[in-house]
């Protein structure tokens, strides 16, 4: 399924590595979020359940297309199989497993399977990441501090559910550097960002995955380590320097087997006028 002549398959392994779960990456992670989760600490402790978060861009050059002036992180997909916890090794497996066009832009969707020494799979992510096609590309910015999309959806936080717990985070220069640095990206580097059709830093997608992943694990703990799902579109861009909320509210409760799915919609917001939505889906949590 090559549209363009990469060469580029659907199928293709795009990279494997051996990661280390450690007190120090740990540690990093936390203090990046502000994340305090008791969880993480004791005899019985876990590890941040998305503490490997951006596996899927090592290597992007093997699956990234040519033209990455105004690439986008579109949608994320998360699905929890088993707790991360220290002093692991756990092998990553990235592969491409789909490809498809719509309107202006051309998606390609790579998957990461996190797997324990006995081949144990543990955590899946599935990104999809856009790039234009070459005939929509423009000479200005792609995306401006002024772009909103205002696209209809359901309304937000209304229903009877309960709402969990909201998290809170500033976007600092600081916070870009700790969650894509220490190269020198779009992500880090304003001068990067201008080159790649923006006119400043481009908060990486995943970040916001990480708040909605602390908001589940604070109020579901092991329900959302061993058996979480998360399905979210990144609506907006945010930008450095801007603060957020992760928010979330109850829907509806599943039976599964001898157990209940708490299903929940969430969405992550600007601190600003309009509450500007960034990221908004749905995630659950075994109970």
């Amino acid at each position: 399924m090559n549209l363009r002549g990469e060469p580029l398959r659907i199928g293709d392994r795009i990279h494997a590595a051996e990661r280390d779960v450690t007190a120090e990456t740990i540690d990093f992670y936390c203090d990046t979020f502000e994340d305090r989760n008791p969880a993480y600490r004791g005899e019985e402790a876990v590890a941040p359940p998305l503490l490997f978060h951006s596996e899927v861009y090592e290597h992007t050059p093997r699956w990234y297309l040519k033209n990455l002036v105004g690439n986008l992180h579109v949608r994320q997909e998360w699905f929890l199989f088993a707790p991360l916890r220290p002093k692991m090794r756990i092998g990553t497996r990235s592969t491409l497993v789909d490809r498809y066009l719509r309107k202006d832009r051309d998606y390609l969707v790579n998957e990461v399977d996190y797997v324990d020494e006995s081949g144990r799979l543990l955590l899946r992510g599935r990104t999809h990441q856009s790039f234009l096609v070459e005939a929509a590309v423009a000479e200005d910015n792609v995306v401006t501090r002024g772009t909103v999309k205002k696209k209809e959806r359901r309304p937000l936080g209304e229903g009877p559910g309960a709402e969990l717990e909201s998290v809170a985070l500033t976007v600092d220069r600081e916070t870009c550097w700790r969650f894509s640095g220490p190269a020198v990206n779009y992500h880090t580097d304003e001068d990067a960002a201008r080159k790649f059709g923006f006119p400043g830093i481009v908060v990486q997608g995943l970040l916001s995955t990480c708040l909605m992943s602390q908001v589940m694990g604070n109020a579901f703990g092991q329900g959302w380590f061993a058996g979480g799902r998360m399905d979210v579109k990144l609506v907006n861009v945010l930008w450095a320097d801007e603060t957020i909320r992760a928010r979330a509210k109850l829907r509806e409760v599943r039976p599964e087997g001898t157990q209940r799915r708490q299903v929940v919609d969430l969405w992550v917001e600007k601190d600003d006028e309009a509450h500007t939505v960034v990221t908004v889906g749905e995630a659950s949590a075994l109970i």
